[in-house]
């Protein structure tokens, strides 16, 4: 089971490095989690400089995909090269989300045609430009296409393809690892009352 994360340059940290650890909290024999970058090293908006794991092709291939933030989405989705690739993403056979600015190279892909979305404050009005409407809440899904608006909601989109992928008891234990001490219970429920009603009916029942 493959997740690709996919990093561009200019990348938000908290996007792609807090899905990074939540996803991998699963110990399943299979379960990889990587971050696709367009080149063998991309630097973030604050100078953390991150090597490739995989390619944009292989996240094309990949079970699940979140496209993540930074402060250079709008030239991404402007470079032909890379938004020729990801039109191999696929919602038909694989989980796509989309944290904050994300939203934005899925809105530009078609993917969300007919689709509300989250995203960032930031990133709001180029999404609406794109023809997307775009809801005032953290987290929204619909079938297998997934989207965050803000930072630290980031976990949210790893909780839903952890229970999409390895069920409810799964996304609980990776969100319970990574909650705070004395927050734990508070800090799942949350989690959980943002992402259940855009699960199956099997997961969190």
């Amino acid at each position: 089971m493959h997740i690709a994360i996919l990093t561009f340059e200019g990348y938000n940290e908290l996007d792609s490095l807090i899905a990074l650890g939540v996803l991998n909290r699963v110990r399943t024999d299979g379960w990889r989690v990587t971050l696709a970058t367009p080149s063998p090293k991309v630097t973030s908006m604050n100078g953390v400089v991150v090597e490739q794991m995989s390619t944009l092709e292989e996240a094309c291939a990949a079970d699940a995909v979140i496209v993540g933030s930074g402060i250079a989405t709008r030239e991404v989705v402007e470079d032909q090269t890379i938004m020729s690739v990801l039109r191999g993403l696929d919602p038909s056979r694989q989980l796509i989300a989309a944290q904050c600015s994300g939203a934005l190279v899925l809105a530009r892909l078609g993917l969300l045609d007919g689709i509300p979305a989250c995203t960032d404050l930031t990133t709001k009005p180029w999404v609406v430009a794109a023809g997307v409407e775009v809801l005032n809440q953290p987290f929204y899904a619909e079938d297998n296409i997934a989207t965050a608006g803000g930072c630290l909601a980031s976990h949210y989109l790893a909780a839903w393809i952890i229970a999409r992928l390895q069920g409810d008891a799964a996304a609980e234990s990776a969100l319970h690892y990574v909650a705070p001490v004395g927050e734990k219970e508070e800090y799942i429920e949350r989690a959980l009352r943002n992402i259940t009603a855009y699960l199956p009916a099997r997961a969190f029942t």
